[in-house]
């Protein structure tokens, strides 16, 4: 049930924000017991579901620049592959304090602007 409930927040957050899997779903994940690879791993598969749904919501809205969409989405599926590979040689306590800064550094900068 607790599950459950991460995901239909973290779609709410990702709807309203543009974002929630990485920002809530890994740390929940973590929280529950779950390794950080597999939370992590376990994160982006339902980032795709979760990304789909909304774009589709937007899209319908004519919101999507697809040629921006592209120019971004591309490359970052080039980059997440490097990321996973990386990811992979890194033990799970240095992952999560490295997670845990890129937070902390993107929330003071939401913050200060």
């Amino acid at each position: 049930m607790v599950i459950v409930l991460i995901g239909l927040a973290a779609g709410f957050y990702g709807g309203l924000f543009g974002v929630g899997g990485g920002t809530l779903i890994v740390p929940a994940l973590i929280w529950l017991g779950y390794k950080p690879k597999i939370a992590a791993a376990t994160s982006l598969a339902v980032i795709g579901v979760t990304a789909a749904a909304g774009a589709a919501f937007y899209a319908w809205h004519g919101e999507v620049h697809v040629r921006e969409a592209l120019l971004l989405g591309l490359p970052a599926s080039g980059g997440v592959v490097f990321g996973a590979a990386l990811q992979q040689r890194l033990r799970g306590r240095l992952l999560t304090a490295l997670f845990a800064v890129f937070l902390a550094a993107v929330g003071i900068k939401l913050v200060i602007g």
